[in-house]
């Protein structure tokens, strides 16, 4: 194939499949996000390799350089920094182009942060959202705490550690008894999962810990048929000209139900 988009290892440096490795000795060149960072496992497995720098401030000029190439049947790797290339990575820009252009690719799977974190969690089930990383302003995470109110899969995040505090404070003032994991430096030697709920959690990282991040949000809780019929009346309220943050603390109060449910509810 002359594309290949290899997974690397997120963490550990052993936790790569032979097919990549050997794609890795056998390209032509190798793409990648950081050669330095890529060099580390090329030099760990002993395999010798052109590389050339592939990442999100050069990828537009890459491709236009890079699918000549591909066309003239050189066979050509993309690596990321860890884990699938094009997946939070570049490389979606040049998979579309070599499609466009009538040219195949192949993808070698292999290590993922978004489910191991999502297993070592113990919130796995049938299905998971995906949320890529998080928003930084306060604003966009109430609208993103408001859409997942109602989601009743978990969501698999990427966080910086430097705003985890306040996102694990966000998320805990709205909903405080959702179910969490935040997963830290993942498969590498001081990988910690901490589990718990999201006042749990806040409380935990009050100060910004080390590490890569990721979280994962477990399901809302199951919506009650009293709950409903709260939120029903509230949006009926609503209607009737009532502004929302009257109704909800209206029928907050005379059902009991919880606030931040009936107004992600009457959303």
């Amino acid at each position: 194939m002359p594309l290949a988009l290899c997974a690397t290892p997120i963490g550990n440096l052993e936790d790569v499949t032979l097919r990549v490795l050997r794609e890795l000795a056998e390209a032509d060149l190798v793409l990648c996000e950081d050669t330095r960072q890529t060099r580390k496992l090329l030099t760990r497995h002993g395999i010798e390799a052109r590389t050339l720098s592939y990442h999100e401030h050069n990828e537009a000029a890459r491709v236009a350089e890079l699918l000549p190439r591909l066309e003239a049947g050189e066979r050509i790797a993309l690596v990321s920094d860890a884990g699938l290339p094009s997946i939070n990575d570049p490389g979606a820009r040049l998979v579309r182009a070599v499609l466009d252009a009538g040219l195949q690719l192949t993808v070698l799977p292999g290590p993922s942060a978004v489910e191991t974190a999502l297993v070592a969690s113990g919130l796995s089930g049938e299905r998971y959202q995906f949320l890529g990383y998080l928003p930084r302003s306060e604003k966009a995470r109430q609208t993103l705490w408001k859409e997942l109110a109602r989601w009743p899969h978990p969501a698999v995040a990427f966080e910086s550690p430097k705003r985890l505090p306040a996102t694990l404070a966000s998320l805990a003032d709205f909903d405080p008894e959702r179910e969490l994991a935040v997963c830290r430096e993942l498969s590498k030697r001081f990988e910690e999962v901490a589990r718990g709920s999201a006042r749990e959690l806040a409380g935990r990282f009050e100060q910004e810990p080390k590490g890569e991040i990721t979280l994962v949000i477990g399901p809302a809780a199951a919506v009650d048929e009293g709950d409903e019929t709260a939120a029903v009346v509230v949006v009926e309220l609503i209607d009737a000209g009532l502004p929302r943050r009257h109704a909800v603390e209206l029928v907050a109060r005379l059902t009991g139900v919880a606030r931040n449910k009936l107004y992600g509810r009457s959303l």
